[in-house]
């Protein structure tokens, strides 16, 4: 891959524009606990401003920013449009084949989280996927 692909190949603006606007307002943070020093507890309450509902999953499954936790995408008992991934990139495969499992709509891997099969598997399944960007950054951009 080139480096014009890595850099801008996982995060067209159109996708980002689709994720961010039309795909859904419920959103799965996977990684999002209520330690406050952690980057997913800061963007889940970016993505709340916004008006997006945050869905904390974590093996603690703690209720976070007023939303109840699960421990894992299965375990939550209603739609999920979009899965943003908070994990260590090894990991982040298996939450991307989960998301495609729920009928999550899109995936969104935050900053730093790459796994170039993963990102194909997910947008063969058909699935909208951004990968090594955060929605805390992109979603104030869209009003411009």
């Amino acid at each position: 891959m080139d480096a014009e692909r890595a850099q801008t190949g996982h995060a067209d603006p159109g996708t980002i524009r689709e994720i961010l606007q039309q795909a859904g307002d419920t959103w799965a943070v996977v990684g999002l606990s209520a330690n406050t020093s952690r980057a997913a507890y800061g963007v889940a309450a970016v993505l709340q401003r916004y008006g997006k509902r945050v869905v904390p999953v974590h093996p603690k499954a703690e209720t976070v920013h007023g939303e109840r936790g699960y421990a894992s995408l299965a375990d939550i008992p209603f739609p999920v449009d979009v899965v943003d991934v908070f994990v260590n990139s090894r990991l982040a495969g298996a939450v991307a084949d989960e998301a495609v499992a729920v009928g999550a709509k899109a995936v969104w891997f935050q900053l730093g989280v790459i796994d170039e099969q993963a990102y194909e598997r997910t947008r063969a399944a058909g699935l909208a996927m951004v990968m090594d960007r955060c929605p805390a950054i992109e979603i104030p951009l869209l009003g411009r």
